[in-house]
């Protein structure tokens, strides 16, 4: 009756049925593949977002930039500005490197627009010193005056480091004879003949002029088109060392002054013309090539920069660290218990949040700045209302998870408040405070920037500066030399757009409900 009743109701023979695996023990497989935990399947899905990735080596590089880069530069050129005034001349100076030289591109040059006059000073630079100062002459062009006196002008591609040319010092006889010997020891000339300003006029404000010349510092030339040296012979200078070649000593004959002695017998003192390239040779035992150029006070902007931006990546992370703690503490409260204590909670925050942040910027530097100083009362600015953000956001994770049936479960078994929160919602939220924490800090960084640029704070010092300071400054000679604002604005630009771009790779690979997915 039963097998009839099968198959009147069932289209599937009676055969087709049997027990699968009669009489074997059945157990779960090996899984093929490994498990892939939380983290590790973030950095999965990380890895596919090529401009997220790229970002992120751009950040790290600028990272390693900040660490290695104030140790890339002689600390004695930084420490020597405190007594040589010589290093004032090395101001506004374009970005050099010694492979680069003559390609007219990062070589320490650049093209001006010259007189007669001026060209004929700078051939005279480079008759005396032997430094190419003049690498090429571009072209020339004729102008007319308002009176309608035609000049001719010329572009004159010129070498800015030869371009600082003579400088004039006045030292002890211990410190003049010392160059002499390292003349001597060397072989470079670093002191140069006393000028007799009666055979060039000009020489007593512009040391540069060597030669004879008029009035406006036009040569006069000899027979041949050569310049005449217009160096003093009172043979009053206590110079033993090495001479020019065409020193009339050399044949025999009272020789040239090197200096200009002065003060009473005994303690004399010596004022000198010096190469100021081969002198800061002297000094420093190596020849002056900046990779970023100098800024208006003469400082490598390249071990500058640097400085400024670890100061900056520093108080970031601080800042970041700080505020993590307290929103996420703070947002866990208020999110978890809800109710009239969420409200309060809320309230005090919106009070908070309502304050303006350079107005409480500005205050912590006029009264609080002189008891903790400019950087901790910078901390304390960005702290008083910098949480509130992080607060707000785990506030809001707490909300989404609190009654999820694992939550529920948990309560259920009788754990505790602060073991549900800690042990269960609170690593759910964490993708998102960590993507929140890491966005702090480009925040900061451009804030402080921002407060520094406007001259709120000032982070200026001998020793290092910040960024934002750097772009105030180099504003001011944005169009005669545009490399003193440019590298900052580079550093900061790159900055931001590398985390931005890393800020959404990494809050879309912590997103929970991406958790295992493939592309």
């Amino acid at each position: 009756m039963a097998n009839n009743q099968f198959e009147k109701y069932s289209s599937i023979p009676q055969e087709k049925f049997a027990f699968a695996a009669q009489g074997t023990n059945i157990h779960d497989q090996k899984l093929d593949t490994k498990p892939i935990g939380y983290f590790r399947d973030a950095f999965n899905r990380f890895k596919k977002n090529k401009a997220s990735l790229v970002a992120a080596i751009i950040i790290l590089l600028l990272v390693v930039y900040a660490i290695i880069g104030p140790f890339c530069f002689d600390p004695a050129y930084q420490e020597a500005y405190k007594t040589e005034i010589m290093l004032k001349n090395f101001k506004e100076l374009p970005p050099r490197l010694a492979f680069m030289k003559g390609t007219g591109i990062w070589d320490g040059s650049k093209v001006e627009e010259l007189t007669r006059t001026q060209l004929y000073h700078y051939e005279g630079l480079t008759a005396e010193l032997g430094h190419e100062v003049i690498v090429d002459v571009v072209g020339e062009h004729t102008v007319t005056d308002l009176f309608g006196n035609e000049k001719t002008l010329y572009d004159v591609r010129l070498d800015q480091y030869y371009k600082i040319g003579v400088i004039t010092k006045t030292m002890t006889y211990a410190d003049y004879k010392a160059i002499q010997d390292w003349q001597v020891e060397n072989g470079i000339q670093v002191i140069f003949p006393w000028v007799d300003s009666t055979n060039c006029p000009i020489f007593t404000s512009v040391p540069d002029y060597w030669f004879k010349c008029d009035q406006r510092g036009n040569p006069v030339l000899d027979d041949e088109g050569n310049f005449i040296p217009a160096y003093a012979k009172t043979g009053k200078d206590d110079y033993n060392s090495t001479r020019l070649a065409n020193d009339p000593a050399n044949n025999g004959e009272r020789g040239w002054d090197y200096s200009k002695r002065g003060g009473a017998a005994g303690a004399y003192n010596y004022t000198v013309r010096l190469s100021a390239y081969n002198y800061f040779i002297y000094k420093f035992g190596y020849e002056p090539s900046f990779a970023f150029g100098t800024d208006s006070s003469g400082y490598d902007i390249f071990s500058r920069l640097a400085s400024g931006a670890r100061f900056s990546f520093i108080l970031a992370i601080i800042v970041s660290v700080i505020n993590l703690t307290i929103g996420a503490l703070y947002g866990a409260i208020e999110g978890y218990y809800g109710g009239v204590v969420d409200i309060a909670m809320e309230r005090f925050s919106d009070i908070l949040s309502g304050v303006p942040f350079t107005v409480v910027t500005v205050l912590f530097q006029l009264h609080l700045a002189a008891k903790v100083g400019v950087v901790g009362s910078l901390i304390f600015a960005f702290v008083l209302t910098g949480w509130i953000g992080m607060a707000s956001r785990v506030r809001m994770q707490f909300y989404r998870f609190k009654n999820q049936e694992y939550v529920l479960a948990a309560r259920t078994l009788g754990a505790s408040d602060w073991r549900i929160i800690w042990k269960h919602i609170f690593p759910n939220s964490l993708g998102t405070i960590i993507t929140g924490s890491i966005l702090v800090i480009p925040g900061v960084i451009f804030s402080e920037t921002s407060l520094s640029y406007l001259g709120i704070i000032n982070l200026d010092s001998a020793t290092m500066s910040s960024v934002g300071t750097m772009l105030s400054l180099g504003q001011k000679v944005m169009t005669s030399s545009p490399h003193v604002v440019l590298f900052p604005a580079l550093f900061i630009a790159l900055l931001e757009i590398s985390f931005n771009l890393f800020g959404n790779g990494l809050r879309d690979a912590f997103n929970p409900s991406l958790r295992g997915s493939e592309e």
